[in-house]
């Protein structure tokens, strides 16, 4: 060949990716993606055909260890490219349309998304807020149903942007059921860290993510319908207003393997793994490790001198919310911390608070250390006044007193 002469717009000169990550590797403590275990970054460094045989059998037991996380019997569980907004929009597009009534309960930035998702496939929305870092009760949902039906009620069983639980999910599911709503349920940060028992507490729908609680690679959403709610599915008029989101597709692939579009196989094979882990650890061993882990960590902020954001019996043990102190910036702390202790935590979407992630493998020891430590050090450094060596002496009190091989 002769030479070729170069035309249009010339390569970037850009350096290798280790030199773009940063020296000393961050520890994740953020409110997602979180750390994964060994096993799973392998299995997700692994790509395979994505309509081989080797695939089907790796959907199939991924349904398998999704039934036991979700604790449902449903055939319906299917995977989705993508986050779990993803799954939240593959819920309210296949089963809310022009003419259908949705219920929203609001209590943050994350569950308010499904009244846009809502609106957006032309159903008619309602919603019953009440203001961030509080928790929705039953008794106005009650009030709600009473007077008004709707096809969907939708809810987050963990609100991570303020730290709040939805601790009477199960009787606000109860009361769906008794006025003919479909119950769906946001568990993106809640899945195996705490209680989540689909089919006892009826619930219809459930989704979640693959990063946070199940602690895998970002990029893969799993969720879960109820024979109640496929059946809604299949009564959708069309047309559906997306191709990778409908669920009748994605059931082809997840049911009978047939070709719905390229699945992120990287992803399933690492989220196989999590599943797998979640399993042979147990839930009943898994909640323990994450309630305790969450609790040491809250005592260990509460003696520094810090408040957190949501009152004990609403708050959520899997994102803990830690109001800042007046006077600090928190995006200063939070670049401090990175930049100089190498951890990484979250902001907050309006809230003047920060939130520290128990999810997965951030529920060790050594990781509770180090974070409470780099959180006490910045604020310290952007003058607040901490007390961060009892803050550190009360994490490894209430540590003590669990069993060692839980972390």
């Amino acid at each position: 060949m002769g030479n070729v002469e170069s035309r249009g717009i010339e390569p970037p000169s850009l350096p290798p990716l280790d030199q773009l990550l940063p020296a000393e590797p961050l520890l994740l403590m953020g409110a997602g993606p979180v750390p994964v275990a060994t096993e799973i970054a392998r299995a997700g460094g692994m790509v395979i055909n994505h309509l081989g045989p080797t695939m089907d059998r790796l959907v199939e037991h991924i349904k398998q260890l999704a039934g036991y996380a979700f604790q449902t019997a449903d055939k319906h569980i299917l995977g989705v490219g993508g986050p779990a907004s993803a799954a939240m929009e593959m819920a309210m597009g296949n089963l809310l349309w022009p003419g259908r009534r949705a219920l929203v309960l609001q209590n943050g930035w994350f569950s308010g998304r499904f009244a846009e998702m809502a609106a957006g496939v032309g159903a008619e929305v309602e919603v019953l807020a009440v203001p961030e870092g509080q928790a929705i009760c039953a008794e106005r949902v009650a009030e709600r149903l009473k007077n008004q039906h709707y096809d969907v009620v939708t809810m987050v069983q963990g609100e991570t942007s303020s730290g709040v639980c939805t601790t009477e999910l199960p009787a606000i599911a109860r009361l769906c059921r008794e006025h003919g709503a479909l119950a769906v349920v946001d568990a993106v940060c809640t899945l195996s860290t705490m209680p989540l028992e689909k089919d006892a507490w009826g619930v219809d729908v459930v989704f979640t993510g693959s990063q946070k609680g199940l602690s895998s690679l970002p990029g893969v959403a799993l969720i879960a319908f109820s024979d109640a709610a496929w059946e809604q599915v299949q009564q959708h008029p069309g047309p559906r207003p997306h191709w990778c989101l409908d669920a009748l597709r994605a059931e082809n692939f997840w049911q009978q393997h047939q070709y719905h579009y390229t699945a992120p196989v990287s992803g399933l094979l690492a989220l196989h793994e999590a599943l797998r882990l979640v399993c042979e650890e147990t839930l009943e061993r898994r909640f323990a490790r994450h309630r305790h882990s969450s609790l040491a960590l809250q005592a260990g902020i509460e003696k520094m001198g810090l408040v957190l954001n949501a009152p004990r019996r609403i708050r959520l043990n899997s994102v803990v919310a830690i109001q800042v102190p007046a006077g600090v910036d928190s995006a200063r702390v939070r670049a401090d911390m990175s930049n100089r202790f190498h951890v990484e935590i979250s902001g907050a979407f309006g809230l003047d608070i920060v939130r520290i992630g128990q999810m997965g493998e951030q529920c060790r020891a050594p990781h509770l250390f180090r974070v409470l430590h780099a959180l006490g050090g910045a604020l310290a450094h952007e003058g607040a006044s901490m007390n961060t060596s009892a803050g550190m002496a009360a994490l490894e009190y209430y540590l003590a007193g669990y069993a060692d091989d839980l972390f």
